[in-house]
């Protein structure tokens, strides 16, 4: 009998890599590292953890996620969005294995009308997508097996994120002024892991499609505006008190990173290439909630 597959897994408090812990179970013997063992700005480090763990699989699910952040502290934003994933790939590709990174969909201006493929051209408006999309570069350039996935709008039952956010302002504040002028898939982490399993299993039945980069959301769209009063919804339904909500352009609210106004991505391919896909926003938002209590 062949032993287990070992997934090394880099994060471990984030949205995605706690819905990875508990969605990966069974498939293999998860190596979960978070920041105490190992820091992504130090690339030794990685090298020294995945030489001494030696897995089958590397997941990175780490990253500098703070958008505003970001914008006055890039060379850390760098370091562990551009340098690390490089560093993971030449590693893995030295096993001779695969690699599955997560990206984003601010590496698009948002300047188009129709959803993002994944051979549009790229044009970050911030720091945060400017070191995601060198990440993706660095990856690339190596040359390895790998899967860049990339998402949009993710929120979970833990850690920071608009849902969360949501749910405790709309219940705190009478009123409240959301942007209304981005449009997107709120994607659920745990959509994220779902998938992220599924392609391994197909990998695994010798079932995998082309390597490379993918994109990955629920289905549908709506705006912050609309994933707010949706979530506004769910809490009416439960009974609790709600703030009236009022749309807004994103003029209105300034933030230190500037947003692409556009964040729908086509994840078509994904589904001709490995046969998988996502279910509609609505309905993981409502998996979600379900989950969460």
């Amino acid at each position: 009998m062949s032993s287990p597959l070992k997934i090394l897994i880099s994060g471990q408090h984030g949205q995605v890599s706690r819905e990875l812990q508990q969605r990966l179970q069974g498939l293999g013997e998860l190596i979960v590292l978070g920041r105490d063992q190992l820091d992504l700005n130090h690339p030794e480090q990685i090298r020294q953890q995945v030489r001494a763990h030696r897995p089958g699989l590397i997941i990175n699910a780490a990253a500098h996620t703070a958008v505003d952040q970001a914008e006055s502290e890039p060379d850390v934003a760098f370091a562990i969005n551009a340098t690390a994933p490089g560093v993971f790939a030449e590693e893995a590709k030295a096993l001779g294995i695969p690699l599955i990174h997560y990206s984003t969909d601010y590496v698009f201006d948002g300047s188009k009308a129709a959803p993002y493929n994944e051979g549009d051209v790229t044009n970050p408006l911030g720091v945060y997508g400017a070191s995601k999309l060198a990440g993706e570069q660095a990856i690339a350039a190596v040359g390895g097996e790998h899967l860049i996935l990339r998402t949009s709008w993710v929120y979970s039952t833990h850690g920071k994120n608009f849902l969360l956010t949501m749910q405790r302002l709309l219940q705190e504040k009478p009123q409240m002024r959301i942007v209304a002028d981005q449009i997107g898939a709120p994607t659920w982490a745990g959509t994220i892991a779902n998938s992220t399993r599924a392609l391994i299993e197909r990998w695994q039945a010798g079932q995998a499609g082309d390597w490379g980069v993918y994109h990955l959301t629920a289905q549908g769209e709506t705006s912050w505006f609309g994933f707010a009063q949706a979530i506004g919804e769910q809490l009416r339904a439960s009974g609790r008190a709600c703030a009236e909500l009022e749309p807004i352009p994103s003029s209105a609210y300034p933030t230190p990173a500037k947003r692409p106004l556009n964040s729908r991505l086509d994840c078509s391919r994904l589904q001709q290439q490995w046969h998988v896909s996502q279910p509609q926003w609505h309905d993981a938002l409502r998996e979600c909630l379900a989950e969460q209590h």
